[in-house]
Protein backbone atom coordinates (compact mmCIF):
# COMPACT_ATOMS: atom_id res chain seq x y z
CA UNK A 1 0.00 0.00 0.00
CA UNK A 2 2.89 2.32 0.71
CA UNK A 3 4.17 1.75 -2.84
CA UNK A 4 0.74 2.58 -4.23
CA UNK A 5 0.60 5.73 -2.12
CA UNK A 6 3.89 6.93 -3.57
CA UNK A 7 2.31 6.83 -7.05
CA UNK A 8 -0.61 9.05 -6.06
CA UNK A 9 1.36 11.46 -3.87
CA UNK A 10 1.96 13.97 -6.71
CA UNK A 11 -1.73 14.74 -7.44
CA UNK A 12 -2.43 14.85 -3.68
CA UNK A 13 0.41 17.35 -3.19
CA UNK A 14 -0.78 19.40 -6.16
CA UNK A 15 -4.30 19.39 -4.70
CA UNK A 16 -3.07 20.84 -1.42
CA UNK A 17 -0.89 23.29 -3.34
CA UNK A 18 -3.90 24.59 -5.29
CA UNK A 19 -6.15 24.90 -2.24
CA UNK A 20 -3.35 26.58 -0.33
CA UNK A 21 -2.98 29.19 -3.06
CA UNK A 22 -6.69 30.06 -3.24
CA UNK A 23 -7.22 29.98 0.52
CA UNK A 24 -4.11 31.90 1.48
CA UNK A 25 -4.45 34.66 -1.07
CA UNK A 26 -6.41 36.35 1.73
CA UNK A 27 -3.28 38.17 2.89
CA UNK A 28 -2.76 39.53 -0.63
CA UNK A 29 -6.41 40.58 -0.97
CA UNK A 30 -6.36 42.30 2.44
CA UNK A 31 -3.31 44.27 1.35
CA UNK A 32 -4.81 45.25 -2.01
CA UNK A 33 -8.35 46.05 -0.90
CA UNK A 34 -7.27 47.85 2.29
CA UNK A 35 -5.90 50.60 0.04
CA UNK A 36 -9.45 51.21 -1.23
CA UNK A 37 -12.45 52.32 0.82
CA UNK A 38 -12.97 48.84 2.32
CA UNK A 39 -12.42 48.70 6.11
CA UNK A 40 -10.48 46.11 8.10
CA UNK A 41 -13.77 45.10 9.71
CA UNK A 42 -15.22 44.17 6.31
CA UNK A 43 -12.02 42.37 5.37
CA UNK A 44 -12.04 40.44 8.64
CA UNK A 45 -15.56 39.18 7.95
CA UNK A 46 -14.51 38.30 4.40
CA UNK A 47 -12.59 35.42 5.97
CA UNK A 48 -15.87 34.10 7.35
CA UNK A 49 -17.28 33.78 3.85
CA UNK A 50 -14.50 31.25 3.27
CA UNK A 51 -14.52 29.49 6.62
CA UNK A 52 -18.22 29.18 7.45
CA UNK A 53 -19.10 27.38 4.18
CA UNK A 54 -16.22 25.01 4.95
CA UNK A 55 -17.82 24.23 8.30
CA UNK A 56 -21.37 24.00 6.91
CA UNK A 57 -20.58 21.93 3.82
CA UNK A 58 -18.28 19.44 5.58
CA UNK A 59 -21.02 17.36 7.20
CA UNK A 60 -23.10 17.13 4.02
CA UNK A 61 -20.02 16.55 1.86
CA UNK A 62 -19.50 13.15 3.49
CA UNK A 63 -22.63 11.70 1.89
CA UNK A 64 -21.70 13.13 -1.50
CA UNK A 65 -18.17 11.69 -1.28
CA UNK A 66 -19.41 8.28 -0.17
CA UNK A 67 -21.75 8.12 -3.17
CA UNK A 68 -19.35 9.33 -5.84
CA UNK A 69 -16.06 8.10 -4.39
CA UNK A 70 -13.13 10.24 -3.23
CA UNK A 71 -11.50 10.42 -6.64
CA UNK A 72 -14.55 11.73 -8.53
CA UNK A 73 -15.48 14.13 -5.73
CA UNK A 74 -11.94 15.53 -5.66
CA UNK A 75 -11.93 16.03 -9.43
CA UNK A 76 -15.28 17.86 -9.22
CA UNK A 77 -13.97 20.18 -6.48
CA UNK A 78 -10.82 21.01 -8.46
CA UNK A 79 -12.87 21.68 -11.60
CA UNK A 80 -15.02 24.23 -9.74
CA UNK A 81 -11.92 25.91 -8.28
CA UNK A 82 -10.40 26.18 -11.76
CA UNK A 83 -13.58 27.68 -13.21
CA UNK A 84 -13.93 30.23 -10.38
CA UNK A 85 -10.28 31.23 -10.76
CA UNK A 86 -10.98 31.99 -14.42
CA UNK A 87 -13.84 34.33 -13.43
CA UNK A 88 -12.04 36.32 -10.71
CA UNK A 89 -9.92 38.55 -12.99
CA UNK A 90 -12.99 39.85 -14.79
CA UNK A 91 -15.25 40.75 -11.83
CA UNK A 92 -13.88 43.45 -9.53
CA UNK A 93 -16.90 44.01 -7.25
CA UNK A 94 -16.36 43.31 -3.52
CA UNK A 95 -19.49 41.14 -3.32
CA UNK A 96 -17.93 38.71 -5.78
CA UNK A 97 -14.99 38.12 -3.43
CA UNK A 98 -17.52 36.95 -0.85
CA UNK A 99 -19.16 34.56 -3.31
CA UNK A 100 -15.77 33.41 -4.60
CA UNK A 101 -14.43 32.58 -1.15
CA UNK A 102 -17.69 30.82 -0.22
CA UNK A 103 -17.38 28.53 -3.26
CA UNK A 104 -13.67 27.97 -2.68
CA UNK A 105 -14.38 27.11 0.97
CA UNK A 106 -17.01 24.54 0.02
CA UNK A 107 -14.66 22.93 -2.51
CA UNK A 108 -11.85 22.84 0.03
CA UNK A 109 -14.11 21.01 2.50
CA UNK A 110 -14.72 18.31 -0.12
CA UNK A 111 -11.09 18.24 -1.21
CA UNK A 112 -9.60 17.90 2.25
CA UNK A 113 -11.99 15.11 3.26
CA UNK A 114 -11.08 13.28 0.04
CA UNK A 115 -7.32 13.66 0.52
CA UNK A 116 -7.41 12.57 4.17
CA UNK A 117 -9.64 9.63 3.23
CA UNK A 118 -7.31 8.51 0.44
CA UNK A 119 -4.29 8.64 2.74
CA UNK A 120 -6.06 6.80 5.59
CA UNK A 121 -7.30 4.07 3.25
CA UNK A 122 -3.81 3.41 1.94
CA UNK A 123 -1.71 3.51 5.09
CA UNK A 124 -2.50 2.55 8.68
CA UNK A 125 0.70 2.75 10.75
CA UNK A 126 0.70 5.86 12.99
CA UNK A 127 4.22 7.08 12.22
CA UNK A 128 4.02 6.20 8.53
CA UNK A 129 0.77 8.12 8.32
CA UNK A 130 2.40 11.06 10.11
CA UNK A 131 5.27 10.98 7.61
CA UNK A 132 2.85 10.93 4.67
CA UNK A 133 0.62 13.70 6.02
CA UNK A 134 3.61 15.94 6.73
CA UNK A 135 4.91 15.32 3.23
CA UNK A 136 1.58 16.09 1.54
CA UNK A 137 0.76 19.04 3.79
CA UNK A 138 4.23 20.49 3.18
CA UNK A 139 2.98 21.39 -0.29
CA UNK A 140 0.36 23.57 1.44
CA UNK A 141 3.24 25.77 2.63
CA UNK A 142 4.65 25.99 -0.89
CA UNK A 143 1.27 27.33 -2.03
CA UNK A 144 1.57 30.19 0.47
CA UNK A 145 5.09 30.92 -0.78
CA UNK A 146 3.99 30.90 -4.43
CA UNK A 147 1.06 33.26 -3.75
CA UNK A 148 3.12 35.74 -1.73
CA UNK A 149 6.14 35.68 -4.03
CA UNK A 150 4.37 35.49 -7.40
CA UNK A 151 1.72 38.06 -6.64
CA UNK A 152 4.26 40.16 -4.75
CA UNK A 153 6.34 40.55 -7.90
CA UNK A 154 3.22 41.23 -9.93
CA UNK A 155 1.82 44.00 -7.72
CA UNK A 156 5.22 45.71 -7.57
CA UNK A 157 5.65 45.68 -11.36
CA UNK A 158 4.30 48.03 -14.01
CA UNK A 159 1.45 45.52 -14.49
CA UNK A 160 0.23 45.77 -10.89
CA UNK A 161 -3.31 46.65 -11.95
CA UNK A 162 -3.58 43.21 -13.58
CA UNK A 163 -2.72 41.25 -10.41
CA UNK A 164 -6.04 39.38 -10.56
CA UNK A 165 -4.99 37.67 -13.79
CA UNK A 166 -2.47 35.66 -11.80
CA UNK A 167 -5.39 33.45 -10.78
CA UNK A 168 -5.52 32.09 -14.33
CA UNK A 169 -2.36 30.14 -13.55
CA UNK A 170 -4.22 28.45 -10.68
CA UNK A 171 -6.89 27.40 -13.18
CA UNK A 172 -4.21 25.84 -15.41
CA UNK A 173 -2.69 23.99 -12.44
CA UNK A 174 -6.16 22.69 -11.52
CA UNK A 175 -6.56 21.27 -15.04
CA UNK A 176 -3.18 19.51 -14.79
CA UNK A 177 -4.07 17.99 -11.42
CA UNK A 178 -7.43 16.77 -12.71
CA UNK A 179 -5.63 15.07 -15.60
CA UNK A 180 -3.20 13.32 -13.24
CA UNK A 181 -6.01 12.19 -10.93
CA UNK A 182 -7.97 10.75 -13.85
CA UNK A 183 -5.00 8.51 -14.74
CA UNK A 184 -4.48 6.84 -11.36
CA UNK A 185 -6.30 4.15 -9.41
CA UNK A 186 -6.85 4.45 -5.69
CA UNK A 187 -8.10 2.13 -2.98
CA UNK A 188 -11.30 3.37 -1.36
CA UNK A 189 -13.13 1.96 1.63
CA UNK A 190 -16.67 0.77 1.24
CA UNK A 191 -19.06 3.34 2.70
CA UNK A 192 -21.13 2.26 5.66
CA UNK A 193 -24.88 1.95 5.39
CA UNK A 194 -26.67 5.30 5.23
CA UNK A 195 -27.61 6.48 8.71
CA UNK A 196 -28.59 9.71 10.35
CA UNK A 197 -25.46 11.84 10.28
CA UNK A 198 -26.04 13.28 13.75
CA UNK A 199 -26.47 9.79 15.18
CA UNK A 200 -23.14 8.88 13.61
CA UNK A 201 -21.49 11.98 15.03
CA UNK A 202 -22.68 11.08 18.52
CA UNK A 203 -20.17 8.22 18.48
CA UNK A 204 -17.38 10.80 18.55
CA UNK A 205 -18.67 12.63 21.63
CA UNK A 206 -15.88 11.52 23.97
CA UNK A 207 -13.47 13.59 26.09
CA UNK A 208 -10.54 12.56 23.89
CA UNK A 209 -12.24 13.68 20.68
CA UNK A 210 -13.46 16.91 22.31
CA UNK A 211 -9.93 17.80 23.43
CA UNK A 212 -8.51 16.81 20.05
CA UNK A 213 -10.95 19.11 18.24
CA UNK A 214 -10.08 21.92 20.67
CA UNK A 215 -6.40 21.42 19.82
CA UNK A 216 -7.21 21.55 16.09
CA UNK A 217 -9.23 24.74 16.61
CA UNK A 218 -6.39 26.55 18.38
CA UNK A 219 -3.64 25.35 16.03
CA UNK A 220 -5.50 26.89 13.09
CA UNK A 221 -6.41 29.88 15.26
CA UNK A 222 -2.69 30.56 15.74
CA UNK A 223 -1.75 29.75 12.12
CA UNK A 224 -4.37 32.15 10.78
CA UNK A 225 -2.87 34.99 12.80
CA UNK A 226 0.29 34.51 10.76
CA UNK A 227 -0.81 33.46 7.30
CA UNK A 228 -3.41 36.15 6.56
CA UNK A 229 -2.38 39.06 8.79
CA UNK A 230 1.42 39.01 9.02
CA UNK A 231 1.80 40.96 5.72
CA UNK A 232 -0.44 43.73 7.07
CA UNK A 233 1.50 43.77 10.36
CA UNK A 234 4.73 44.17 8.42
CA UNK A 235 3.30 46.97 6.29
CA UNK A 236 1.38 48.94 8.91
CA UNK A 237 3.54 48.45 12.00
CA UNK A 238 7.05 47.85 10.63
CA UNK A 239 6.48 50.35 7.80
CA UNK A 240 7.65 48.24 4.85
CA UNK A 241 6.05 48.38 1.40
CA UNK A 242 3.48 45.84 0.15
CA UNK A 243 6.02 43.97 -1.95
CA UNK A 244 8.47 43.45 0.88
CA UNK A 245 5.64 42.61 3.28
CA UNK A 246 4.58 39.75 1.03
CA UNK A 247 8.16 38.60 0.38
CA UNK A 248 9.05 38.62 4.06
CA UNK A 249 5.93 36.58 4.76
CA UNK A 250 7.00 34.14 2.04
CA UNK A 251 9.88 33.17 4.28
CA UNK A 252 7.32 32.07 6.86
CA UNK A 253 5.95 29.59 4.33
CA UNK A 254 9.47 28.43 3.41
CA UNK A 255 10.31 27.74 7.05
CA UNK A 256 6.92 26.03 7.41
CA UNK A 257 7.68 23.86 4.39
CA UNK A 258 11.06 23.00 5.88
CA UNK A 259 9.40 22.17 9.20
CA UNK A 260 6.96 19.71 7.65
CA UNK A 261 9.55 18.20 5.31
CA UNK A 262 12.05 17.63 8.12
CA UNK A 263 9.28 16.21 10.30
CA UNK A 264 8.26 13.78 7.54
CA UNK A 265 11.82 12.43 7.43
CA UNK A 266 12.60 12.18 11.15
CA UNK A 267 9.25 11.56 12.80
CA UNK A 268 9.75 7.79 12.96
CA UNK A 269 12.55 8.32 15.49
CA UNK A 270 10.45 10.18 18.04
CA UNK A 271 7.31 9.90 20.09
CA UNK A 272 4.65 12.00 18.34
CA UNK A 273 3.49 13.65 21.56
CA UNK A 274 7.04 14.50 22.72
CA UNK A 275 7.93 15.89 19.30
CA UNK A 276 4.77 18.02 19.34
CA UNK A 277 5.50 19.40 22.83
CA UNK A 278 9.10 20.21 21.84
CA UNK A 279 7.90 22.19 18.80
CA UNK A 280 5.34 24.23 20.71
CA UNK A 281 7.87 24.96 23.48
CA UNK A 282 10.27 26.39 20.89
CA UNK A 283 7.47 28.58 19.48
CA UNK A 284 6.88 30.06 22.93
CA UNK A 285 10.62 30.68 23.35
CA UNK A 286 10.79 32.54 20.02
CA UNK A 287 7.76 34.66 20.85
CA UNK A 288 9.32 35.61 24.19
CA UNK A 289 12.44 36.74 22.33
CA UNK A 290 10.28 38.81 19.95
CA UNK A 291 8.44 40.41 22.88
CA UNK A 292 11.76 41.12 24.56
CA UNK A 293 13.00 42.95 21.47
CA UNK A 294 9.73 44.83 21.07
CA UNK A 295 9.45 46.06 24.65
CA UNK A 296 13.10 46.46 25.63
CA UNK A 297 14.66 47.53 22.33
CA UNK A 298 12.30 48.92 19.69
CA UNK A 299 8.65 48.06 19.06
CA UNK A 300 9.16 48.36 15.31
CA UNK A 301 12.58 46.70 15.15
CA UNK A 302 13.35 45.23 11.73
CA UNK A 303 14.66 42.13 13.53
CA UNK A 304 11.01 41.10 13.81
CA UNK A 305 10.95 40.69 10.03
CA UNK A 306 13.42 37.82 10.36
CA UNK A 307 12.28 36.26 13.63
CA UNK A 308 8.58 35.79 12.85
CA UNK A 309 9.20 33.50 9.84
CA UNK A 310 11.36 31.15 11.95
CA UNK A 311 8.26 30.32 14.00
CA UNK A 312 6.90 28.50 10.95
CA UNK A 313 9.63 25.88 11.35
CA UNK A 314 8.03 24.68 14.59
CA UNK A 315 4.40 25.71 14.05
CA UNK A 316 3.84 23.85 10.78
CA UNK A 317 4.39 20.25 12.08
CA UNK A 318 1.75 20.62 14.84
CA UNK A 319 -1.34 20.17 12.66
CA UNK A 320 -0.30 17.04 10.70
CA UNK A 321 1.35 15.41 13.73
CA UNK A 322 -1.68 15.70 16.01
CA UNK A 323 -4.02 14.74 13.16
CA UNK A 324 -2.10 11.60 12.24
CA UNK A 325 -1.99 10.49 15.87
CA UNK A 326 -5.78 10.63 16.11
CA UNK A 327 -6.71 9.49 12.61
CA UNK A 328 -4.96 6.14 13.00
CA UNK A 329 -7.42 5.35 15.80
CA UNK A 330 -10.47 5.94 13.60
CA UNK A 331 -12.06 3.14 11.54
CA UNK A 332 -11.52 3.51 7.79
CA UNK A 333 -15.28 3.44 7.22
CA UNK A 334 -15.69 6.48 9.50
CA UNK A 335 -12.69 8.48 8.32
CA UNK A 336 -14.65 10.79 5.98
CA UNK A 337 -17.10 11.72 8.74
CA UNK A 338 -14.31 12.24 11.26
CA UNK A 339 -12.34 14.34 8.79
CA UNK A 340 -15.41 16.54 8.35
CA UNK A 341 -15.19 17.34 12.08
CA UNK A 342 -11.52 18.26 11.64
CA UNK A 343 -12.43 20.53 8.72
CA UNK A 344 -15.27 22.17 10.69
CA UNK A 345 -13.16 23.02 13.73
CA UNK A 346 -10.26 24.12 11.54
CA UNK A 347 -12.50 26.55 9.67
CA UNK A 348 -14.02 27.86 12.90
CA UNK A 349 -10.55 28.47 14.31
CA UNK A 350 -9.59 30.36 11.16
CA UNK A 351 -12.74 32.46 11.12
CA UNK A 352 -12.67 33.42 14.82
CA UNK A 353 -8.97 34.29 14.62
CA UNK A 354 -9.46 36.53 11.60
CA UNK A 355 -12.37 38.41 13.20
CA UNK A 356 -10.31 39.07 16.32
CA UNK A 357 -7.36 40.15 14.17
CA UNK A 358 -9.62 42.55 12.28
CA UNK A 359 -10.54 44.20 15.59
CA UNK A 360 -6.87 44.35 16.62
CA UNK A 361 -5.85 45.98 13.35
CA UNK A 362 -8.94 48.20 13.13
CA UNK A 363 -8.23 49.71 16.55
CA UNK A 364 -4.53 50.21 15.71
CA UNK A 365 -3.35 47.87 18.48
CA UNK A 366 -0.58 46.37 16.38
CA UNK A 367 2.02 46.64 19.14
CA UNK A 368 0.04 43.90 20.93
CA UNK A 369 0.23 41.52 17.94
CA UNK A 370 3.13 39.36 19.29
CA UNK A 371 1.56 39.28 22.77
CA UNK A 372 -1.77 38.17 21.30
CA UNK A 373 -0.03 35.35 19.42
CA UNK A 374 1.90 34.29 22.53
CA UNK A 375 -1.26 34.08 24.64
CA UNK A 376 -2.90 31.97 21.93
CA UNK A 377 0.08 29.58 21.80
CA UNK A 378 0.18 29.21 25.59
CA UNK A 379 -3.53 28.33 25.60
CA UNK A 380 -2.89 25.82 22.81
CA UNK A 381 -0.01 24.34 24.84
CA UNK A 382 -2.20 23.80 27.91
CA UNK A 383 -5.04 22.19 25.94
CA UNK A 384 -2.55 19.99 24.07
CA UNK A 385 -1.06 18.68 27.31
CA UNK A 386 -4.58 17.84 28.51
CA UNK A 387 -5.30 16.03 25.24
CA UNK A 388 -2.13 13.94 25.31
CA UNK A 389 -2.70 13.10 28.96
CA UNK A 390 -6.27 11.90 28.43
CA UNK A 391 -5.35 10.15 25.17
CA UNK A 392 -2.50 8.27 26.83
CA UNK A 393 -4.77 6.99 29.60
CA UNK A 394 -7.54 5.95 27.22
CA UNK A 395 -5.43 4.15 24.63
CA UNK A 396 -2.74 2.73 26.91
CA UNK A 397 -2.18 -0.87 26.01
Amino acid sequence: MTAKLSKISLPLKLTFLIFSMVLNCMGLIILQLADTNITYGELGFLESFKDLPIAFISLFAVGFINKTGSKKALIAALAIVGFCSCLLPFIEEFWFYKVWFAIIGACFAIGKICVFGIIRNNISDEKSLAKTMNSVEASFMIGIFVVNTGFGWLISSQYSEFWRFGFLLIAVLSAITIFLLSKIEITESKPSESKNIFAELSRFTTPVVALFLAVIFFIVFVEQGFNSWLPSFYKNHLKVNSFFALQATSFLSLFSYAGRTVTANIIRRFSLSKYYVACISLIIALLLVILGIQYFDSEDSKMLLFLFPVIGLFLSPLYPVVNSKMITLVDKEKINLFTSLIVIFSSLGSSVSSIIMAVLFGKQLLNFYPLYILCSVILLFVISLMYFNVSKRKYRK
